[in-house]
């Protein structure tokens, strides 16, 4: 490691946190790339401007996604970054690692790039950071020997990515994990070359908590519920209460929609299930006491994203319950995303989400064109004027059915008389 004085990257190593500098100049020790990376973020921070440029399209045979290219500015000065391109790794469902498979990816990185990693980007994928042209195709040969595939970026599917799931949580409504991986396996086309007018992203959570925060994140998003009843275990709601649970204000107060009812003298806990939203609050207070119902599946959510051509969106409701339960039922939810992708092809334009193509063109003409009827879950507020609007269609349909009804109610009186 060099001598060079890093004022302001020392900094943010003061604090009892966690400090990626720390880590950067570990890996200095034996990276001439990782030891630049670090100089040029001093100067970066020095300058108050960012030294790196999109200069020019990167890729591997084969791929039209999962390398960006990254060039610096100031390639004479710092001539080891001069090329840091990075490479986004497809991660296993739910990110479980065998200490073999790390192992194997990090001697793949080292041999190829600067041995700098982020463990996980904002879509989900292992993030290489830094990596020189010339060892493009070689790195990704030797990632693929040993089992890795690469992520999505651009204009295309992003690496579908999921909560634990039945793994580690009792609260999962459906298996995360075999979803994930069912959809990265049958969308590998779209996943790889870029085809469409913007990014879109899957995200899987198997309850409402929502532990990968798809609905603020995803173009769609899949989170898991139920339609039954909350299971209830009264002896156990006894024990939170006489253990010093504050029942009624922590947990029926709580409740979104007044749905939850605590009789403090029975001690006994109870919901009002046509009033529950599956919110999960009481659920989450009380584990031992409350189960989620047993008549599983999903609500698919769709528009959620950051702020870009318009503000920040959260993901609405276009499927209220969709079983997910086997591989079978994946087919409902595939021809969906497959309706959905060609509406938005034929009609985004270019870097428009399609929650914002939604926005711009009407929820009703996009449920028309993907085949979706109209639900009250969708409606995301009350109506802004006061009229109804019928297609065309609907109308000569409710005219003809109108007819039928007439002449057979004409018939039916001269056959009487």
């Amino acid at each position: 490691m060099s001598d060079k004085k890093r004022p302001m990257l020392d900094e943010l190593k003061k604090g009892p946190w966690p400090s990626f500098v720390k880590q950067m100049e570990k890996q200095a020790e034996t990276s001439e790339m990782a030891e630049d990376a670090l100089n040029l973020l001093e100067q970066s921070y020095n300058d108050k401007v960012v030294h790196w440029k999109h200069g020019g399209i990167v890729g591997v045979r084969g791929y039209g996604g999962g390398v960006i290219g990254r060039y610096c500015d100031m390639p004479e000065e710092f001539p080891n970054v001069k090329e840091f391109h990075t490479f986004r790794v497809n991660q296993p469902a739910g990110w479980f690692y065998t200490s073999d498979a790390l192992r194997s990816l990090a001697d793949v990185w080292e041999k190829h790039g600067s041995g700098l990693t982020n463990f996980h980007g904002a879509t989900g994928d292992v993030v290489l950071l830094g990596a020189p042209t010339e060892h493009l195709q070689s790195c990704f040969d030797d990632l693929s020997a040993n089992g890795w595939d690469l992520g999505g970026s651009g204009s295309d599917l992003r690496t579908p990515s999921c909560c634990v799931g039945p793994a580690r949580c009792s609260s999962a409504c459906f298996d995360t994990l075999d979803l994930c991986h069912n959809l990265t396996n049958q969308f590998q086309n779209e996943l790889h070359r870029p085809m469409w007018p913007y990014k879109f992203k899957i995200k899987i959570s198997g309850c409402a908590n929502d532990c990968v925060s798809s609905i603020a994140r995803a173009d769609m998003s899949i989170i898991g519920t139920w339609r039954d009843v909350i299971g209830i275990d009264q002896d156990a709601v006894k024990d939170y209460a006489a253990n010093g649970l504050e029942i009624q204000e922590l947990v029926v107060d709580k409740c979104p929609t007044d749905a939850c009812t605590f009789d403090a003298e029975q001690m006994t806990f109870n919901v009002d299930d046509e009033n529950c939203v599956r919110c999960m609050h009481c659920i989450n207070k009380m584990p031992k006491a409350l189960q989620i119902g047993k008549d599983r599946g999903a609500t698919i959510l769709l528009g959620g994203k950051a702020t870009l051509v318009q503000s920040a969106f959260l993901s609405w409701v276009i499927v209220p319950f969709m079983k997910l339960e086997k591989e079978d039922d994946y087919v409902e939810l595939k021809d969906l995303l497959d309706k959905m992708w060609e509406w938005w092809d034929e009609n985004g334009k270019v870097r428009e989400r399609i929650g914002e193509l939604i926005y711009r063109k009407g929820m009703r003409t996009f449920l028309k064109e993907v085949g979706l009827k109209p639900q009250p879950q969708m409606v995301k507020h009350p109506r802004a004027n006061p009229y109804f609007f019928w297609w065309p269609e609907e109308l000569a349909k409710e005219k003809g059915e109108g007819d039928a009804l007439g002449e057979a109610a004409a018939g039916k009186e001269i056959k009487n008389g």
